[in-house]
């Protein structure tokens, strides 16, 4: 990866024919290698903050790595002159980022959009360009959501770092999941309306297994949910005077949780709304309006219009 970055940063340090394929990568000069190999590193280190701050903190919860390439390079291309503490700068770069993310863009080979996001990313910051290919391609269907069942999904990923970056708090503490707490308790991702509980009522596993019932808790705190209904395991941590109700319930809001809904074990309100909240989130991320939340295949698998 660091050999790749270092050959498209060269390449489009010539100002000619910007270019990072296997061949090229092969034939990097050592003077070239050695010339940005302390630039790149640092870039590689400014892109680590920047990821920090939309709340990807570790290698495990990084949607793309191959991502990372041109995310590198960038920052290496604005951290010269400091203009990467520029906020419409970084701006624009998380607006690429989370459309390469949520556009799922970045599964396949990557050489050629490596390229042209960092041409077209530098010239929508450097010249106020039009916007970069993989902004402009970036779409995300509504029922998306629905087939996100696992971390193996890049999208997947992304919607737990957004999660965490509305400041969510953990049930029982009220700690923020923030980098500290990240490091000391190692917050996992774990089911709202538990697994046990679903399968019981005999609800749908695409929904109660899909990130609209996901969020990420303490494991402290998921052992002590158990497998029972939210009404219940709400009470219960009320019970232990770990934390009253009214502040209980501004914990789950910043999960986007809907408390009602959790409080009379409403599960298809809860996945209604909680879907509509996460959609908002990738719209605000990625700068672009979701179309479809209204389509009849919406309609068909959510009982109702996401709008």
């Amino acid at each position: 990866d660091f050999l790749v970055a270092c050959t498209l940063l060269s390449s489009y340090k010539k100002g000619g024919t910007v270019s990072c394929k296997k061949k090229d990568v092969l034939e990097l000069k050592l003077e070239e290698y050695t010339g940005y190999a302390d630039a790149l590193t640092r870039g590689f280190i400014e892109a680590e903050k920047l990821l920090e701050e939309e709340r990807i903190f570790s290698s495990k919860d990084l949607p793309y790595s191959t991502q990372l390439i041109p995310l590198a390079v960038i920052c290496t291309l604005l951290e010269e002159n400091n203009r990467i503490k520029i906020a419409n700068n970084k701006n624009k770069i998380k607006q690429w980022y989370w459309c390469g993310v949520f556009g799922e863009l970045y599964g396949g080979a990557n050489e050629t959009r490596f390229v042209y996001d960092v041409v077209g990313v530098m010239n929508w910051i450097e010249k106020d360009g039009e916007l970069p290919r993989t902004v402009k391609e970036s779409y995300f269907n509504p029922t998306r959501l629905l087939t996100l069942q696992s971390r193996l999904s890049a999208a997947y990923k992304g919607v737990m770092a957004l999660i965490l970056k509305n400041h969510c708090k953990d049930f029982i503490s009220g700690r923020e999941m923030d980098f500290a707490v990240y490091k000391s308790e190692n917050p996992d991702i774990h089911h709202i309306f538990p697994k046990d509980y679903c399968e019981k009522q005999c609800y749908s596993k695409e929904k109660w297994n899909s990130v609209i019932n996901k969020t990420p808790i303490t494991y402290s705190t998921n052992r002590e949910i158990g497998g029972v209904a939210p009404s219940k395991y709400l009470v219960r941590i009320e019970a232990k005077g770990q934390v009253d109700s009214e502040e209980l319930n501004t914990y789950l809001k910043s999960h986007w949780i809907d408390v009602e809904s959790c409080r009379n074990d409403d599960f298809n309100s809860h996945i209604v709304h909680r879907a509509k909240m996460l959609l908002n989130a990738i719209e605000n991320a990625t700068g672009k309006s979701i179309s479809g939340k209204d389509s009849d295949e919406v309609v068909k698998l959510f009982g109702v219009e996401l709008n």
